[in-house]
């Protein structure tokens, strides 16, 4: 079947009106959320610019997730809206066409936008998420110095908070070490100025010190303070164990893992990462991801047969009804899958079909609409 004037005009429509949706929507929660992230991953640092480009980069895989399918229904809400209050579909309908023919192009589209959120949700966004997590170590890598802000505490680094004063290059004055073991202070030093020195094929740098004093606490076994040692040194140097961050960054959950190694860890009861025996509660984590991601992909065809009758039933009354009830199904539809989400350690409430529980909810809900406006 040929599409027609009609199927070219009512898609090109709806899809102009979706990618605006996207848009909008997209730059609302990449801004509503840059911050955010940068801050817990990256704390205070100062970063170059192309750093920043690639963070807000790889925060647009996680907006897509969502405004993709909440951008259609809104899209396809506003379209039908409008034809049901201009009676272009009830032209159509005397034409001869069903209701069914009528929507063909924006099923069409629904189809092809799902491949995308499929392509999206299995394969992006979860490669996304791991990438963002390795950028700080990658950042404190390639420019270390960047890691101490002026007035600034560092805790990123496992095992370390440090406070820098000033800082001129790789020149810090004013620094304090705090050096921990578990959530106990092991040894504090404090320096009116340190070298940051690397050398190149080694991971963990050195700090110069100069003018340092340091204090060593020894603790009993019961963990009480048994002894302070105090020491000052014109020049001593202290290790910058970078490989302990590395070793933090390369740890990854079940949202960062590929689709393929959940598949894997299914299949073989063991992590991809560490290659141990996994307990039920991680297991069903990954179950849990998977299905999440092949149930999200579906959203648009979802939303095309739930949002086809209320933009037209809605405008007819000439209320806001629609576009409210827009509002309500994507927002319940999204609260199955974050319930889901905080059920994954939880096998025994079968957070995996949770999952799906949105997609045959709605599909049901959508295809009773469809079938009373389609007998109109």
């Amino acid at each position: 079947m040929f599409l027609r004037i009609f199927d070219r005009y009512l898609g090109k429509q709806v899809l102009s009106a979706t990618l605006m949706g996207v848009m909008l929507l997209s730059g609302v929660m990449v801004l509503g959320n840059v911050y955010k992230k940068l801050d817990e991953l990256l704390g205070d640092t100062k970063l170059p610019f192309a750093v920043i480009a690639e963070f807000i980069g790889l925060i647009i895989p996680f907006s897509l997730i969502f405004t993709i399918p909440w951008a259609f229904l809104t899209g396809i809400l506003l379209v039908f809206g409008r034809l049901s209050t201009d009676n272009e579909l009830v032209s159509m309908r005397m034409t001869g066409w069903s209701m069914p023919r009528i929507c063909l192009p924006v099923f069409i589209i629904a189809a092809l936008l799902s491949g995308v959120c499929f392509w999206v949700n299995v394969d992006l966004a979860p490669a996304a998420k791991n990438r963002m997590k390795l950028l700080f170590y990658e950042v404190a890598v390639e420019n270390p110095e960047a890691l101490f802000q002026e007035g600034r505490v560092l805790d990123r680094v496992p095992g370390f908070r440090i406070y820098t004063g000033k800082r001129d290059g790789r020149e810090l004055k004013n620094l304090e070490i705090i050096e921990l073991e578990g959530l106990q202070a092991k040894r504090v030093v404090r320096a009116q100025r340190a070298v940051l020195e690397t050398q190149e094929g080694v991971l963990d740098f050195t700090l110069r010190l100069y003018n340092a004093e340091i204090e060593s606490y020894a603790l009993a076994p019961d963990k009480k303070l048994q002894k302070i040692d105090f020491i000052k040194a014109a020049e001593t140097a202290l290790t910058f164990p970078l490989s302990r961050l590395k070793d933090k960054s390369v740890r990854v959950n079940a949202s960062m893992k590929s689709t393929d190694q959940l598949w894997e860890e299914l299949a073989v009861k063991k992590d991809v990462i560490t290659g141990k025996e996994m307990e039920p509660k991680h297991l069903s984590q990954s179950r849990t991801e998977l299905n999440k991601r092949y149930s999200f992909s579906l959203a648009c065809l979802t939303f095309a047969l739930v949002g086809i009758p209320l933009g037209v039933t809605a405008q007819r009354r000439e209320t806001s009804t629609g576009f409210a009830l827009s509002l309500i199904t994507a927002t319940v539809y999204i609260g199955f899958i974050i319930f889901g989400d905080t059920m994954n350690e939880k096998p025994g409430s079968f957070p995996h079909l949770i999952m799906w529980l949105p997609n045959v909810l709605f599909l049901g809900i959508g295809g009773w609409l469809f079938y009373k406006l389609s007998r109109k």
